[in-house]
């Protein structure tokens, strides 16, 4: 079945493209971000874009659309002050302010869902421009 898992309070599907892009990000990391969409027609959240393991946060950011909602997957790559190497996985759920209200509704009501279907995220971001997702809030959460 290619869309396996519904999420029972808003009615919408993950499709088993976006969880295999997420495992292929967490674990392979042959992705540094994927950005998430809702179709309504079909009730469908797809992978709507891919970001390669060269990428970084800028081209997540540069990607988002200034007037629709989206949500998205970051592996934060860094360094502790003990010199050990570490990897956060960040949820974003992006809603800015020129989206329809009626988009920003369907994605708050399915977050819950999506989030559960892609296992192993660290940290959630809820954005409506730009300055609340900066790197540097990034990098602040994941410290």
């Amino acid at each position: 079945m290619a869309m396996a898992f519904k999420m029972a309070a808003s009615g919408m599907w993950v499709s088993d493209e976006c969880r295999n892009s997420f495992m292929e990000m967490k674990w392979k990391k042959v992705h540094r971000y994927i950005v998430f969409k809702i179709d309504e027609k079909t009730g469908l959240v797809a992978v709507d874009k891919v970001g390669g393991a060269g990428e970084s946060y800028d081209d997540l950011a540069a990607s988002l659309p200034d007037d629709d909602c989206r949500y998205a997957v970051f592996d934060f790559d860094f360094v502790t002050v003990d010199n050990c190497r570490k990897s956060k996985i960040f949820f974003i759920a992006w809603a800015p302010a020129a989206s329809r209200i009626r988009a920003k509704m369907l994605y708050a009501t399915s977050k819950i869902g999506v989030k559960g279907a892609l296992d192993g995220i660290h940290y959630e971001l809820q954005a409506t421009d730009p300055t609340e997702m900066g790197f540097d809030v990034i990098k602040s959460q994941a410290k």
